[in-house]
């Protein structure tokens, strides 16, 4: 085990490390729920984090690994640096811990963006799961470089009393599912490149908690076999098991793999800007983001936010040019400028102030207020070359809501800043006040999610509050074509002619991917819409609007007089009748909304948005109610793993919630079920599975899609859920709409 003093650092002699590009890696690690992750990260941390000097010497007094609340904190950093010598040579590793939970995709989007590699961590008894190939899959698209940890090994030797043969047949059944996935969904220039082979040493095996893993290679040279794991866990030992973490620390064996088969900064930048950058790669900024140049043009990607008493720290990478404190800066998003005030690094759990940090590093910044994670900041100067990153495409979205209030009603200012300052942090979760009711809601990924949100709210905003039971977040939707419907403004002097139709599966992939959108030049928008979704180029050309939940507005008008002046007020029309449909109030998603014809009053006074909005929004509502309207509901994937004795009691439990069974594949003694259940049905399923398999079905979950609503349930739900809302019982009748 390496003297704590080894990393014991001041800030000059990691600048220096920092300079060097080719002695900087930046990884995270990656792994489905309660494999390790978080025990591999802090292993790490204990092991190889480097302490500021201020903490050194209350470092030096106790054991490192046993300071639990500094290792707590650290986990909770946005990331943290690692040092850490190969060959003789010092590397500074910058470690973002990502969540494990599906709840959480979001985060371990953003995390990826700012890093070139990541450790899978796969559970060597459960092997890999739902929530394995969600994050790897993530990652992959990210252009991120795996490598993997088999973790729990212990699991093997004591629960399933396995032999060395049957330990490696485990391993090589774990290694060919992880390159299957890689061969799934690398792009074709990296599927071969990154596949894993054990005998290169881009695998580890071990056991995280007891702080040990080794790499073939290393077995090799340290003469440990099977034979001699098995010995030390088979006996009860703990010596033994203690002998094996000082022979090979999961440290020195993790973090040499990360050295030698993840590349630096400069190499990954040069595949992965083009994927991840929109701007052009021949102007002076794309120039220096390919090279990683610390003397170029200051780009900084954000990709997380944490709100401190001094204020709001942003923690991200230097895509190029070098953060310095007193640097003006663009925010490209929100087209504005601000100045950094501070910058810093990680340096075990505190960030210490730095004088800068060059391309290729992790960093923090402080100065600029209302910052958002997920923004792009570029030197001011070359605001005109300025481009986001591309957007993040989060494999969920939020699909399950509480409305909360003050426990105190004293703290409702103080409860509406934490709220600010969480959605803030935590882009995925979307705060809405209902008007009727002055309610705050709060939506999330799932259950877990509100949970964790609820939670952060109390210790660490100071605000206790009050939460209903969590509640699914519904579409609305249409299944057929509707015929034209005329919508008249309360004065009679403005008429609308509009028709509506779902918009089919492939335009709202292609919207959902961000390959389809509202910025997009419209004669390159309308081509992509022809060649992969089958529409009609001219009606293409026409898009006005494409709206955050997938619904298109089409202006297929001709020669009408004053349309263009009143544009943005047909706009703001289209736009309330989809933020809540007339089924439910339900946010409609997949709608085409179709223009056909309007007569409009020569005066402006006659056709302001008093009169406009209604037309409008009377129009689509009376045309979605007459084409089959739908409510769609959010569907979760499952994926369980149980022993083939228990193999009934699953499937019957996936029936029972209106789920379906996709496959069931048998892997030796256990079954792989892969299914589908609507997420109104899955809030106790946890307690479900686990009784009815005695705790021994392993599963994971993720968004899978929207999906109607079965025509059985349909008015049930409607009625419940205007109920709910203090609506009348029945939505709106055409008459109610349109006039006699």
């Amino acid at each position: 085990m390496k003297k704590m003093g080894a990393r014991v650092k001041v800030i000059s002699e990691i600048e220096k490390i920092m300079a060097n590009i080719e002695q900087v890696r930046n990884i995270g690690v990656i792994a489905h729920v309660d494999h390790g992750k978080t025990t591999t990260s802090d292993t790490l941390l204990a092991g190889a984090g480097i302490i500021s000097e201020r903490v050194a010497g209350d470092a030096l007094l106790l054991d490192y690994l046993n300071v639990e609340k500094e290792r707590e904190m650290t986990v909770k950093a946005a990331n943290a640096s690692l040092y850490h010598e190969y060959n003789g040579k010092p590397y500074v590793i910058n470690l973002i811990d990502t969540p494990g939970h599906v709840d959480f995709t979001g985060m371990v989007t953003r995390s990826l963006r700012v890093l070139d590699g990541g450790i899978v961590v796969v559970d060597s008894a459960e092997g890999v799961m739902t929530q394995t190939e969600t994050v790897l899959r993530q990652a992959l698209e990210e252009r991120v470089k795996p490598v993997l940890f088999i973790n729990k090994v212990d699991r093997l030797i004591k629960e399933l009393k396995f032999g060395p043969q049957q330990i490696q047949e485990r391993f090589v059944e774990i290694i060919k599912d992880v390159n299957n996935l890689i061969d799934m969904y690398a792009e074709p220039e990296f599927k071969n490149k990154w596949k894993i082979n054990p005998a290169e040493g881009n695998v580890a095996f071990g056991s995280a908690k007891d702080k040990w893993a080794l790499t073939v290679p290393d077995a090799t040279k340290k003469g440990i076999t099977f034979q001699n794991i098995i010995d030390a866990y088979s006996s009860n030992n703990k010596d033994k098991v203690v002998e094996l973490f000082k022979k090979a620390p999961i440290w020195d064996a993790l973090l040499n793999m990360v050295v030698k088969f993840i590349p630096n900064p400069k190499e990954a930048q040069k595949y992965r800007i083009p994927k991840i950058w929109k701007g052009n790669l021949d102007s002076d900024l794309g120039k220096a983001m390919m090279e990683s140049d610390p003397n170029g043009p200051l780009v900084f990607y954000a990709n997380a936010i944490k709100v401190e008493k001094a204020g709001i720290v942003a923690t991200g990478r230097v895509f190029s040019g070098t953060l310095e404190p007193g640097k003006e800066v663009y925010i490209v998003s929100s087209d504005r400028t601000g100045r950094i005030l501070q910058v810093s690094l990680y340096m075990g759990p505190f960030r210490e102030l730095t004088a800068k940090i060059p391309a290729g590093n992790i960093g923090a910044l402080m100065g600029i207020e209302g910052l958002k994670s997920g923004e792009t900041l570029v030197e001011v100067s070359y605001k005109s070359q300025a481009a986001p990153f591309e957007q993040l495409h989060y494999i969920s979205e939020p699909v399950v809501t509480s409305a909360i209030e003050p426990a105190k009603l004293q703290d409702l200012p103080k409860m509406i800043d934490a709220l600010k300052k969480l959605t803030l942090e935590d882009p995925n979760l979307v705060v809405k006040i209902n008007e009727e009711t002055g309610e705050y809601l709060i939506s999330g990924m799932g259950q877990l999610h509100l949970e964790i949100a609820m939670w952060m709210l109390k210790e660490l905003y100071g605000v206790e509050v009050k939460a209903t039971p969590p509640i699914v977040v519904y579409r609305e939707s249409v299944k057929q074509n509707s015929k034209v419907f005329e919508g008249k403004s309360p004065n009679k002097h403005n008429r609308f002619y509009i028709s509506v139709e779902p918009l089919n599966d492939e335009t709202i992939d292609l919207i959902h991917k961000g390959l389809v959108n509202e910025d997009q030049d419209a004669k390159d928008r309308a081509k992509i819409l022809r060649d992969k979704a089958n529409w009609d180029y001219d009606e293409a050309r026409k898009i006005w609007s494409i709206d955050e939940n997938i619904n298109i507005f089409i202006d297929a008008t001709s020669g009408v007089q004053y349309l263009k002046e009143v544009k943005d007020t047909i706009l703001g029309g289209f736009r309330i009748a989809v933020k809540e449909g007339p089924l439910a109030a339900e946010p409609v998603r997949g709608l085409k909304v179709v223009l056909h014809d309007a007569e409009i009053h020569e005066d402006p006074v006659h056709r302001g948005p008093g009169q406009i909005y209604p037309a409008v929004r009377n129009a689509i509502w009376a045309a979605m109610l007459t084409s089959k309207p739908t409510l769609l509901e959010p569907i979760q994937k499952l994926e369980i793993k149980v022993p083939m004795d228990y193999l009934s009691p699953v499937t019957s439990i996936v029936t029972k919630k209106r789920g379906k069974i996709l496959d069931v594949k048998q892997s030796g003694l256990q079954a792989i079920v892969t299914a589908e259940i609507p997420v109104a049905e899955s809030f106790d399923i946890s307690q479900e599975l686990r009784g009815s398999t005695a705790g021994k079905a392993f599963w994971g979950t993720e968004f899978s899609r929207w999906a109607p609503v079965p025509d059985s349930l349909l008015d049930d739900l409607i009625k419940k859920i205007r109920e709910r809302k203090g609506l009348p019982p029945r939505p709106p009748k055409l008459e109610d709409l349109l006039g006699p």
